[in-house]
Order: C-alpha cells, then sequence, then structure tokens
C-alpha cells in the first residue's frame, strides 16, 4: 500500500504532473519557433494538451511566455476548459 491509499490516485497525481511539464514545454518550444520563424506546432495540438489535463500547464506558459496571449480562442478557451476539468473532477 502507498502513502495515499489507492494506487489510482497516485497515477492520477504523476498523470497531471507529466502531463502539464509536458504541456509547458510544448508551449515554449512553440514560442522558440514563433520567434525563429520554424514550422510551428499546430494549435489544435496546444488545445489537445490542454484537454487532456494540461490546461494548467498551458495557463502558466502562456504568461510565463507570453505566448498565445494575443488569441481570443487561447486566453478564453484554455481557462474554460481548466473550469470543465476541475467541475468533472469535483462532481
Amino acid at each position: 500500500m502507498d502513502s495515499f491509499g489507492c494506487p489510482f490516485l497516485v497515477v492520477m497525481i504523476y498523470y497531471i504532473v507529466l502531463i502539464n511539464l509536458i504541456t509547458f514545454l510544448v508551449f515554449g518550444m512553440d514560442k522558440l519557433k514563433a520567434k525563429k520563424g520554424l514550422y510551428r506546432v499546430p494549435e489544435k495540438v496546444l488545445f489537445l494538451l490542454a484537454l487532456v489535463g494540461g490546461s494548467v500547464g498551458a495557463i502558466i506558459a502562456m504568461i510565463c511566455f507570453r505566448h498565445k496571449t494575443r488569441h481570443k480562442t487561447f486566453t478564453i478557451g484554455i481557462p474554460l476548459i481548466l473550469l470543465a476539468q476541475i467541475a468533472v473532477t469535483v462532481l
């Protein structure tokens, strides 16, 4: 038995931490590519990462890298995804 008493909970915590780290790094990589004029990460991929649990990482990356902050789809959409994820978790 682990310290949480629930292996599923431990796996979920690891998953959430990992997906948010990956999302943060992908947003940062996309910003770097934008600055260099290179091939970009598709916006669909950025939203998918947020949808599968990386919404906190996406929001932090948007703030840290000042990335996608002019796009209403991101400044409104990503926080809405986070609110929906919180609502699903609470329910």
